[in-house]
């Protein structure tokens, strides 16, 4: 018995003293490791930081933001009255019931939205696609006042537009800086999704300068050639509804406006995209100052690297740089990167100072400027990195302001609705009716006064207004698609055809 409990204290004493030589090998072969966080032992990573698990949320406060902020968005009803072309009908249900003969009634398309007032003498942004093609804007305030808004502007290419409400005194947001935003910086979102009014979000910045992102994406825009697109990316929920919102910081300035998400079903699924300031600032500036935007150009055809990549392999393995944009031709004779010295085969890379990586990014950064302004392009030609001064030009080739010209003022002509008594003497059921030529494009083409406008661009047209909105979209495309083509009746009785340019 007593061999036995000898033997047994045998064991209990060597597995003692083993584990106390196992600690003592791990501590000193532990200490002698070049890292100074855990793990770092099995890739022998040497100074690799230790990271503290705070959740910045629970330090993070909101509600200056927000209060700064609410009071300042609106929600904005815009009304496009239909016409007998393309409204809903709607039937009296009376009219069944009282064996009247349908009496149908076109219903106006109404589309909600959110708006920023950036100035206390009422002067809101918001997108273009949420007051595009409205023939009424009606805009609510935080404390429920309804008040008309007049729309100085708008512009396609960048989704943004300027609307003027009469009155003082009104709350507004402060600009902020968008260059200044950080990945991963917290942001809010203000605006009115589903026609809730008054709804803040919060969320943080998740990318910026993002583009191409409306392939699958919710917005409502169109023409991705034409689109200025550099956004900021967030995780804040914004829903339909919260278009022509406001992005704003922790300090409460705007630093984007909400413009799209990215999502099959129309509604939020976890990313977000707002114009930045930088953007933002200058199309409104323009807009109120000239009533139309002043867009700078460099004078180029562009190629991305990727489309170079995949079609032109030859070509794009002579090329020392991996990001950049490709120039592959001019715009025309007079092009000003041209006249700088830029020749094609060159590689754009970076616009005064900042990195260029894509065709996003150039637009983005030329968009700032305006006609006139000279800026310094770093292309890569070969294996040489050169620098020119351009001075940018506007679409027409020169540096002149463009001016805001109204549709009728450049076509050079009146026009009046024709009544159902003369449409009847005629045979026909649409058309406007031109009252007076003077100088203009009307006249230069030779149509006459009296003349019937049928159809324009192949649309018929119901009525002046109509009339209007299709010129206005024509001046709205690139330089070389700026043609109207009118259909319709002499004063003589004949059919005759007109095709003109629109372009000043």
């Amino acid at each position: 018995m007593k061999s036995s409990w000898k033997l047994f204290f045998s064991f209990l004493l060597v597995g003692a003293i083993s584990a106390a030589i196992g600690a003592g090998t791990y501590s000193y072969i532990n200490s002698k490791q070049p890292v100074t966080g855990s793990g770092g032992g099995v890739f022998n990573q040497g100074g690799f930081r230790k990271v503290n698990y705070a959740v910045p949320a629970e330090n993070t406060d909101f509600t200056f933001a927000a209060e700064q902020t609410v009071h300042a968005v609106v929600h904005i009803k815009s009304i496009v009255k239909a016409s007998s072309r393309d409204g809903q009908r709607y039937m009296d249900p009376w009219d069944f019931f009282f064996g009247i003969t349908p009496n149908y009634r076109i219903q106006p398309r109404v589309g909600f939205g959110s708006g920023v007032i950036i100035s206390n003498d009422g002067y809101i942004v918001t997108n273009n696609h949420v007051i595009e093609g409205a023939d009424e804007i009606e805009v609510t305030m935080n404390d429920d006042k309804a008040l008309k808004a007049k729309l100085v502007g708008s512009d396609a290419e960048s989704d943004l537009a300027l609307l003027k409400v009469e009155g003082t005194d009104f709350p507004f947001v402060p600009f902020g800086d968008s260059d200044q935003l950080k990945v991963g910086e917290w942001v809010l979102a203000v605006g009115n999704p589903f026609n809730l009014t008054s709804t803040v979000t919060a969320g943080i910045v998740s990318a910026k300068g993002r583009g191409n992102v409306f392939a699958g994406g919710y917005g409502g825009r169109r023409n991705s050639q034409d689109r200025i697109e550099s956004y900021i990316q967030t995780d804040a929920a914004v829903n339909p509804g919260n278009s022509g919102g406001a992005l704003v910081n922790t300090k409460g300035e705007l630093v984007g406006i909400n413009t799209a998400i990215y999502s099959e079903t129309g509604n939020y699924v976890g990313y977000s995209f707002a114009i930045p300031m930088s953007i933002v600032k200058k199309v409104v500036s323009d807009i109120r100052q000239y009533g139309t935007i002043q867009r700078a150009m460099l004078g180029i055809s562009i190629q991305e690297l990727p489309y170079l990549k995949e079609r032109e392999p030859d070509v794009y393995n002579k090329l020392k740089v991996d990001d950049g944009v490709y120039v592959n031709g001019f715009s025309n004779t007079n092009s000003s990167a041209k006249k700088s010295g830029i020749q094609v085969g060159d590689v754009i890379t970076f616009i005064d100072g900042v990195k260029i990586k894509n065709f996003n990014d150039l637009r983005a950064q030329i968009s700032r400027y305006n006609p006139g302004d000279k800026v310094k392009v770093q292309v890569q030609r070969g294996s040489e990195e050169k620098v020119y001064e351009v001075e940018l030009k506007n679409d027409q080739g020169n540096t002149d302001i463009i001016k805001n010209v109204k549709p009728f003022d450049l076509l050079g002509a009146s026009f009046k609705n024709i009544s159902d008594v003369q449409k009847q003497k005629l045979g026909i059921s649409f058309g406007i009716e031109i009252t007076d030529i003077r100088n203009g494009k009307f006249r230069n083409g030779g149509i006459p006064k009296g003349f019937i406008i049928l159809t324009a661009n192949n649309l018929r047209i119901f009525s002046v207004d109509e009339f209007e909105k299709i010129v206005q979209s024509v001046l709205k495309q690139d330089t070389d698609d700026r043609g109207l083509f009118v259909r319709g009746i002499n004063p003589n009785g004949r059919v005759e055809y007109y095709a003109f340019d629109l372009n000043n």
